[in-house]
């Protein structure tokens, strides 16, 4: 039978219970922010290659996906363009309906929470 390497007395005992060990922190989980879907809407007046334009330019897609996107949003009223953070989505939605204006088209840009 073999005995153990160490054993502890009534006096290790007593000290243990005491013991102070390393404290440690708990962190708190970080969240990940909300993300915002931004969307392009349907009208009668904007030509078809000023959206394809304006998914080229302001959300780097390629002619083929921009325009695929451009389908969608005339055959469905509307399509995502993307999901972004609120601060990415506020900004892009600025910048699509700025642009918009400025060339005279009611195209309309929105995001929702996604």
């Amino acid at each position: 039978m073999t005995e153990p390497l160490y054993m502890m007395s009534d006096d290790d005992k007593d000290d243990s219970e005491g013991a102070t060990g390393v404290a440690t922190k708990t962190r708190p989980k970080t969240q990940r922010p909300p993300m915002y879907k931004v969307m392009l809407l349907n009208d009668d007046y904007t030509p078809m290659e000023f959206v394809v334009h304006i998914l080229e330019r302001f959300f780097g897609l390629n002619h083929a996906q921009s325009f695929e996107i451009m389908l969608m949003v005339h055959k469905k009223g509307l399509a995502v363009v993307g999901v972004f953070s609120f601060e990415v989505a506020e900004t892009k939605v600025a910048q699509v309906m700025d642009f918009a204006r400025r060339h005279q088209h009611p195209l309309q840009c929105t995001m929702e929470k996604d």
